[in-house]
């Protein structure tokens, strides 16, 4: 569990532009690989003197919170590109008073039972009775039966 923990906090992540670690700690973390063939890094910290380093790790903390600026930025720049991309392809749906709609079958709508895995996955069309400002709608069958209400995203227009 450490290990994967480990590997977690030390892996470039593309959200936020950086290490877990370093956005806690300040600086990228060594790894143990890193003691048993020294690299450029070590080499240069055993090669100053302890105030220099003392001076230097200052300096690292506090640019700590300009870098977790940053990252943070950066994270709601990804997560807008992700929603634009996402939101390219949904088609909105809207329905008035009176029209007429397919629901998808789901548990909640109890009134069919289910044939096998070739049965449509759209229950008979539905009469739009209410139409709320979120999305959602208020629906009755042809026998009077009441639904709702349901998202919008669980209908389509039905064409008799």
């Amino acid at each position: 569990m450490e290990e994967a923990l480990w590997a977690y906090r030390t892996i470039h992540r593309t959200p936020i532009q950086a290490t877990p670690y370093s956005l806690v700690y300040g600086v990228e973390a060594v790894l143990p690989l890193e003691h048993q063939i020294p690299s450029l890094r070590l080499a240069i910290q055993e090669g100053i003197t302890n105030e220099k380093n003392a001076r230097l790790r200052l300096a690292e903390l506090k640019a700590l919170d300009e870098k977790r600026l940053e990252a943070q930025q950066s994270l709601e720049c990804y997560q807008a590109r992700l929603s634009r991309a996402f939101n390219k392809r949904v088609r909105p749906r809207s329905f008035q008073v009176g029209d007429q709609g397919l629901t998808v079958r789901r548990p909640i709508i109890t009134s069919h039972k289910h044939v096998g895995k070739f049965t449509s996955k759209w229950d008979e069309p539905y009469v739009v009775q209410e139409a709320y400002s979120s999305g959602a709608y208020k629906l009755v069958d042809a026998d009077g039966m009441r639904i709702g209400p349901i998202n919008g995203k669980f209908l389509k227009k039905y064409y008799p």
